[in-house]
């Protein structure tokens, strides 16, 4: 089932690859996968690479079972002249032109043929695994970078609402101002402090918009001109992990796409040895062959000259021989009919021409011929040796490969989880600042208005608590990354 999802897969990819699908206006998670299954270069590209290994599998089968066969067809020509080999010469009067025909069949069996049905077999679920593998990382890659847009959208908020609180903060000391009860300097350092948040939220909506495009370069896709109007619609909840490192090291060792490729293309390999050894063992062919030819002068009136010649030097040959030979027989015997033995007639003129006539196409059929053969390798200048301790070095290289990748993983895991585990926590005390930091700045904000505070006192609350607002966000999506990446790590997902 999954060979034939696979299969449907990669014939109907490339027509959505000729037709882009336009990005919707609401992006949710679900559809940014969608699109880029359909369209990110680099998973196509795997797609792509699994097609030659399906058709070597069918190639191993048809190859050991069924045997080749081969059609060819020619036309020939070939001028008048004379031609010398050694010390004869050969004469040809007239040009001609030739045609000929050929069906072959070929068919072999050695250790190595057998062998490659399941090597190619397994070099094909090796492919499968590194297009699964391709997969998790577009899912990572994509999810990651969604996870981003969406802190960007977050920061800019902060940015806005911090411009708005810039806009009271104006406000209120603009109006302390004019009753006398605050300096100018109030004033026009809460005009800075409004125009610094100003450019922060340009630059927020700025880097908003540039990691839209970066996700839409990650899709694979083109983004709409207006970029502004894509809103992603997903959201995701702060869980509290109650995953096991244990647990997840289990899942990872059998699920890890990484991990589970190198161990298909080590099987691969251990077949690539098989297959190599295969090279000491004898090998049958069986050969058939059916063929034809036809040939025709391009001017036959020569031909049916000689002919008439030589039937004329029969007949004068033969009465001769009644004139004088069969005369002096005693007794006599009777003299042979010599034009109607030796005469050339119509019929022969025109079975000459219809002779001539059958070119191209009415061939002239040439023996059956079969062969079969049986050889056995006995010296070949240690190419035999070679083979293998090539698919050996290959196997063993890939075993150590296997092993690196798999103590890869065991790290990338507890170092996920550890992450994950830091972020959740890191959030909590993120929140708990940003409550202080909002109760600091609306004392501030109360002291200023009655007072009993300063404007300074005021900006550095407002500081802390822009600082506390943008380390939560961070924090959250710090979160959500780490759990992508952690759910990259172990090969499924976990929430």
């Amino acid at each position: 089932m999954k060979h034939l999802l696979l299969s449907v897969g990669l014939a109907v990819c490339p027509t959505l690859s000729v037709t882009q699908q336009p990005a919707p206006a609401n992006l949710s998670l679900a559809d940014a996968l969608a699109l880029a299954r359909a369209h990110n270069p680099l998973y196509r590209q795997a797609l792509h690479d699994r097609a030659p290994a399906g058709w070597a599998a069918r190639n191993a089968w048809s190859s050991t079972f069924l045997p080749t066969l081969t059609a060819s067809g020619g036309l020939g020509y070939s001028g008048s002249g004379q031609q010398r080999f050694l010390t004869a010469n050969f004469s040809q009067n007239v040009s001609t032109l030739s045609s000929n025909y050929g069906l072959f069949l070929d068919w072999a069996l050695n250790g190595q043929t057998v062998t490659q049905i399941p090597l190619k077999h397994a070099q094909l679920s090796a492919a499968d695994a590194d297009v699964a593998g391709a997969e998790s990382n577009l899912i990572t890659g994509v999810t990651q970078q969604y996870l981003s847009v969406l802190q960007a959208r977050d920061n800019a908020d902060v940015a806005r609402k911090e411009l708005d609180r810039n806009e009271q903060f104006l406000k209120l000391a603009q109006a302390r101002y004019d009753v006398g009860r605050a300096s100018l300097i109030d004033v026009r350092q809460a005009q800075v402090a409004r125009g610094q948040a100003e450019v922060a939220l340009l630059r927020a909506e700025t880097g908003l918009q540039l990691e839209k495009l970066r996700l839409f370069q990650q899709i694979g896709v083109t983004p709409p001109t207006d970029i502004a109007t894509v809103q992603l619609t997903d959201t995701f909840a702060v869980q509290t992990p109650a995953w096991q490192l244990g647990d997840l090291l289990t899942m990872a060792e059998g699920q890890n796409p990484a991990l589970k490729a190198l161990r298909a293309r080590e099987g691969a390999a251990r077949w690539g040895v098989r297959a190599a050894t295969g090279a000491y063992t004898p090998s049958v062919s069986v050969s058939a062959s059916w063929s034809g030819f036809t040939q025709k002068l391009s001017d036959i009136n020569p031909t049916i000259a000689a002919a008439q010649a030589n039937a004329a030097a029969n007949i004068a040959e033969c009465q001769f021989e009644n004139d004088s030979v069969f005369a002096r027989l005693n007794p006599p015997l009777t003299a042979r009919n010599c034009s109607n033995l030796f005469a050339f007639t119509p019929q022969q003129a025109q079975a000459i021409r219809d002779q001539n006539a059958a070119y191209p196409f009415n061939f002239t059929p040439q023996p059956f011929q079969a062969r079969l053969t049986v050889s056995i390798p006995l010296w070949g200048n240690f190419s035999q040796p070679l083979q293998v301790s090539q698919a050996k070095a290959q196997q063993q290289d890939l075993e150590e490969s296997v092993r690196a990748r798999g103590l890869q993983v065991h790290t990338e895991v507890s170092q996920a989880y550890l992450t994950v585990t830091t972020a959740y926590r890191t959030i909590a005390i993120q929140d708990t600042n940003r409550t202080a930091a909002r109760e600091q700045l609306q004392l501030a904000t109360e002291r200023y208005r009655v007072g009993s505070g300063t404007f300074f006192e005021l900006l550095d609350a407002q500081v802390a608590q822009l600082r506390a607002e943008s380390d939560y966000v961070n924090a959250v999506y710090e979160y959500h990354k780490a759990v992508a990446a952690l759910e990259a790590a172990v090969g499924r997902p976990l929430r």
